[in-house]
């Protein structure tokens, strides 16, 4: 049992996040790939991508671990939703931080020596790495992250209208059931071995994530006393919630999403699903920007995107219009 500590500050601090970042799912979604049995929920998911993974994927799926608990890629790569910036995180994550977190994880003794690499510093070792991420994101989570990212939000909006009728107290007691209980100042987490945990006046954030079954994970730096630590929480409680995220998924969605607005304007909504700016559109688009603005202007007249100026930038995310067809493509 996980026994999470609160005083009356950390209850006043304690937040809801979006997502855990595209890479700590992506690596989630590889240590689910690797089980032997899969959850009714995931099962069609893993139909789909069981051996789409290339060659170019083993420098991360190498470092899954023989038993325990995995990499924490939230805080080597952050919590960004786009692969592209988490990649960025990786690259330049701390030598010292690596090292801890790969000294923490039980590889296969086969693997020892590809993960000593990485621990060392070696930065062709760290590239491949980031690669790997890349070619994993591309297979497990890509392709039906429009979808997550969608559950996620009313996962999150869940919890938000659960405070305002019922306040935090309220929103710890209705966590994810049987699998947490709140028995103030105690949060109570199954958990494999006896853990006490006290925030101490930092709070806690609760991350809702899609490639989690029945598991919570308490992610926090023991070298930060002041680093607020983060409970992931499952946003797939049941095979109906489950099922739907891959209904419609994948590349023929993708294909059908492309025929209805056209293959570079369909890519331009997924894009801003993330939120971006026009130069960031035009450079993941491989367009000049004006032909960004353009794409972006036809969208934001079919009521697809928002555009939010803030002061000589603009930042576009997509409507509820928008979210939706591309949850249904």
């Amino acid at each position: 049992m996980l026994r999470i500590h609160f005083t009356a500050d950390d209850l006043a601090r304690t937040r809801v996040a979006t997502t855990i970042g595209a890479a700590a799912e992506t690596y989630y979604s590889l240590e689910m790939l690797s089980r032997r049995s899969c959850a009714v929920p995931f099962q069609r998911w893993r139909a789909t991508v069981a051996g789409q993974l290339a060659a170019d994927a083993k420098p991360l799926t190498t470092l899954l671990p023989a038993y325990g608990p995995g990499l924490d890629l939230l805080a080597l790569a952050g919590d960004s939703p786009d692969i592209d910036h988490a990649v960025d995180g990786l690259l330049r994550a701390p030598r010292t931080r690596v090292r801890r977190e790969l000294e923490a994880v039980a590889f296969a003794s086969v693997h020892s020596s590809w993960a000593r690499s990485v621990a060392d510093g070696d930065a062709e070792a760290r590239r491949q790495l980031a690669a790997a991420l890349v070619a994993c994101h591309r297979v497990t989570v890509g392709p039906y992250w429009s979808a997550s990212r969608s559950r996620l939000d009313a996962v999150r909006a869940h919890y938000a209208r659960t405070f305002l009728e019922e306040g935090v107290e309220g929103m710890l007691a209705s966590l994810c059931p049987p699998l947490v209980r709140w028995r103030p100042p105690v949060l109570e987490v199954r958990h494999p071995r006896p853990v006490e945990v006290h925030l101490g006046g930092r709070g806690l954030v609760l991350v809702p994530t899609v490639f989690s079954w029945r598991e919570l994970s308490l992610l926090y730096d023991p070298y930060d006393d002041e680093a607020v630590p983060r409970l992931t929480v499952p946003a797939v409680t049941d095979p109906a919630s489950g099922s739907a995220l891959w209904r419609g998924q994948g590349p023929a969605a993708d294909e059908a999403l492309g025929a209805l607005l056209g293959r570079t304007r369909a890519a331009a909504l997924r894009i801003v699903a993330e939120g971006c700016g026009t130069t960031e559109l035009a450079g993941r688009l491989g367009v000049t920007p004006a032909a960004a603005s353009q794409h972006a202007k036809a969208l934001r007249g079919a009521g697809l995107i928002t555009t939010i100026r803030r002061g000589g930038s603009v930042l576009h995310v997509t409507s509820a219009l928008g979210r939706e067809l591309l949850g249904g493509a």
